[in-house]
């Protein structure tokens, strides 16, 4: 099966799939894109401990590894998928054969790895794809990408997919460099007038509003006309190292750290500032205490 044949039976797929669910529209995806402009600062890492946390709270999760050449979320959660993204685009499976069951009962969309074919989606490929999300998000509370690293047409594409956008980076200046180029290419090109910002690996809570504070002035000093949000700082944790060794979530492996009670802060923030039931937070809340 070639390319083509591939595609206009992943289309066929997407309208024999999606008959009989509510109407969706075409808009933005009900979802967090989390992006970053270098890789290393993780990302990864950090979208698998929030789905967990935002499950562990009784919301329905999805977690779409968008890094489409590069995929590596089921690898940090110990999954073996036997299909991924790349047998959905191909015509081979539907979205919905394709999702599997990963850690505390999120739903994982497992992307491929090792395939440059598929690391620059066409117009036809993501149209298709982005039509298959809007139906699958009806059956979650949260969708949350794992945007691929960088500035490719995948990363522009998957960002302005969603409602809400999410950069996450480090204290290191190539890493705030990098997030700054990634949200201005965003907001220049894409229309993205608003991020939420999460600084990783920090050593106190004022590297965070640190680096926050200097990607506004950068951004004012540029005229972005953006307004960026500090959803939130995790600090440097050995934990987190031991758990992605173990492959391993440490919210799950290591609840008490610094790292998980980071995280549950941020999961916290985005239930009171996206529309979801806070049914359970109370009593997880308690429990890890």
């Amino acid at each position: 099966m070639d390319q083509a044949d591939g595609l206009r039976k992943f289309s066929r797929g997407v309208s024999l799939k999606t008959s009989g669910r509510p109407a969706i529209g075409t808009g933005k995806i009900r979802g967090l894109a989390v992006a970053s402009g270098k890789g290393g600062v993780g990302k990864t890492n950090f979208v698998a401990n929030l789905a967990y946390t935002l499950a562990s709270a009784g919301k329905r999760v999805l977690v779409f590894d968008a890094d489409m050449g590069l995929g590596n979320v089921h690898i940090l959660l110990g999954l073996a998928p036997r299909f991924n993204m790349q047998h959905v685009i191909s015509g081979e499976k539907t979205i919905e054969e394709v999702i599997i069951r990963g850690p505390g009962g999120i739903d994982v969309l497992p992307a491929g790895s090792g395939h440059r074919k598929y690391s620059e989606l066409n117009g036809e490929e993501m149209l298709a794809l982005k039509t298959e999300l809007e139906a699958l998000e009806a059956d979650y509370d949260y969708v949350l990408f794992d945007i691929g690293a960088g500035i490719s047409a995948n990363v522009m594409y998957f960002c302005s997919a969603a409602n809400e956008v999410a950069v996450i980076t480090n204290t290191e200046p190539t890493a705030f460099a990098d997030a700054y180029a990634l949200m201005k290419i965003l907001s220049r090109d894409y229309g993205q007038r608003r991020f939420r910002l999460i600084v990783n690996s920090v050593s106190g809570r004022r590297d965070g509003e640190i680096v926050h504070r200097r990607l506004e002035q950068v951004s004012d000093r540029f005229n972005l006309n953006i307004a960026i949000e500090l959803l939130g700082s995790i600090p440097y944790d050995e934990m987190v190292v031991k758990s992605v060794r173990e492959q391993r979530l440490f919210t799950e492996r290591y609840p008490g750290c610094g790292a998980a009670e980071a995280v549950r802060k941020i999961a916290r923030t985005l239930v009171d500032t996206l529309p979801a039931a806070q049914i359970g937070w109370d009593r997880m809340l308690a429990m890890r205490a």
